[in-house]
């Protein structure tokens, strides 16, 4: 009689699982406890790049406090699609001159005013603010995660991240030069809380006498003219024209002011920028549309506007945030004392189709859907006065506009009324216009820094089929051999099991 071989197969298999729970349930404990991963992602999404690692590495000797408007980090270890922060942050907080703040903002009303002193950058649940000394940069929460083209999620947290941290850690910030000596009032006098807001969305800002400097200084982010009383000379205009032939950015809050004649000099470079200003000063004569001067006394020249809304036929969008805002009720769509301005025809200036133009702050009609503004001749000359007198009332007008050169990259912005960012005519009711004004200057000069380390997004193999016939059996194909590979398995152990 042949003797039965004994199998200890079955036994080996479970000494070996034992051993594997024995050492990996440990193991699996130990990383959990010491919350180590290992980022198996292609994009790398829950790992610092390089180039942040050597950001870092250089900065190590400045304290950066990093704030996230959330009460618990460790809750967005429970969302998969926001692991990406909370390991950015995690790793962030990792480094001994970097500290990561929880901070609930409607708990903790003292760091959003810390953060946010001017109360212009509408701190929400989410947000991320980096601070290095004085210098402050805000990440809002819906940049963190977005979607491109291909409606495939982003995450962009890391390259907004270290952009901050190079913008907040660097010796200076990009400057918004107010241009002097046209009777034009200094930063000190009238605009300090103004500046105070570039400064919270990193700007600094100083005055400057163009005529004597003789040139754009070299850290010129964007040129302000404000409120002129004269023109300005020929050499400043050589200087204006020359900066933003080469991509320059300048914004234009032109009051109405009572001179005689023309700003030539000033009308000359916004023809070149398809765009003109009327010589007037304009009220509104219907109550229900008129608002508050800072006596909180109705005031026929405080009056409502529309933000025109971007359309299909433009690229640029300078009104849509603006617009959220209002119809949260958060600022109000107002302007003071303004003139108005108007686009020219494409014949009347040069190289016409290489510009976009729009509007930016228009108008509104009555109850019966009438304009009922009035336009008053100010400054200028007979011709002037007579078309502002004739042909600018009870019609739809226009108190600011944007002009992008899309060949050299000029862009220029020109509002009817500086009196929204003046400490001493500034009201909540022109909020809406002063927030526009602040808005756009991340229009005329992103100052975001870009690192060069991109969006991490997840990968995906994909299969090209010819046509649905070949897919079929591709798919059958891929079915069915893991199940023979199963069955065969199974028939092979059911006949070798007491082997």
């Amino acid at each position: 009689m042949k003797k039965k071989k004994l199998n200890f197969s079955g036994t080996i298999s479970i000494v070996i699982a034992i051993l594997v729970l024995v050492v990996a349930v440990p193991i699996n404990l130990i990383a959990s406890y010491n919350d180590k991963v290992y980022d198996m992602t292609p994009a790398k999404k829950y790992t610092l790049n390089n180039i942040t690692k050597e950001l870092l590495d250089s900065t190590s000797g400045k304290q950066i406090d990093v704030y996230f408007m959330y009460p618990n980090l460790t809750d967005l270890k429970s969302v998969p699609n926001l692991l990406p922060l909370y390991h950015t942050l995690t790793q962030l907080d990792e480094r001994s001159n970097i500290t990561v703040r929880c901070t609930d903002p409607d708990k903790e009303p003292d760091v959003v005013e810390m953060l946010d002193p001017s109360g212009t950058l509408t701190v929400k649940t989410g947000d991320v603010f980096v601070k290095c000394g004085e210098l402050i940069k805000r990440i809002a929460v819906d940049k963190f995660f977005q979607t491109n083209s291909d409606d495939v999620l982003e995450y962009a947290g890391e390259e907004l991240i270290a952009g901050a941290i190079k913008t907040c850690t660097g010796d200076s910030l990009p400057t918004v030069y107010f241009l002097q000596g046209h009777g034009e009032y200094s930063i000190d006098e009238r605009y300090r809380t103004y500046t105070r807001s570039l400064k919270a969305n990193n700007y600094a800002s100083a005055d400057l006498e163009l005529d004597k400097a003789g040139a754009v200084p070299a850290d010129t982010a964007i040129i302000y003219l404000v409120s002129p009383k004269s023109d300005i000379t020929d050499k400043e205009k050589d200087i204006l024209v020359d900066y933003l032939d080469k991509g320059g950015s300048m914004s234009m809050l032109i009051d109405p002011c009572d001179t005689k004649g023309r700003f030539e000099n000033i009308d000359y470079i916004l023809k070149k920028f398809g765009l003109e200003m009327d010589y007037n000063t304009v009220v509104e004569t219907q109550p229900v549309n008129q608002l508050e001067n800072k006596d909180s006394i109705q005031d026929e020249g405080y009056f409502r506007v529309q933000y025109p809304p971007k359309t299909d036929d433009f690229t640029e969008d300078l009104t849509t945030d603006i617009n959220i805002l209002i119809n949260l009720n958060e600022r109000t769509a107002g302007i003071s004392n303004p003139r108005s301005f108007a686009q020219l025809p494409d014949e009347q200036y040069d190289n016409a189709p290489s510009f976009e133009i729009s509007s930016i702050i228009r108008n509104v009609t009555d109850s019966n859907g009438a304009y009922s503004t009035k336009s008053r001749a100010m400054g200028g000359d007979e011709s002037t006065a007579e078309f502002a007198d004739e042909e600018l009332s009870d019609v739809e007008l226009d108190f600011g506009f944007y002009s992008y050169n899309k060949l050299t990259g000029g862009k220029l912005i020109a509002v009817g009324s500086s009196e929204m960012i003046d400490d001493d005519t500034f009201t909540t009711d022109t909020s809406g216009s002063q927030m526009l004004v602040l808005m756009s200057n991340t229009w005329l000069k992103d100052i975001d820094v870009e690192m060069g380390i991109g969006y991490k997004m997840d990968s995906y193999d994909t299969m090209v089929f010819k046509d649905a016939s070949e897919a079929k059996k591709t798919m059958a194909a891929t079915a069915v051999f893991p199940v023979a590979v199963l069955v065969i398995g199974i028939l092979v152990w059911l006949k070798r099991r007491y082997a």
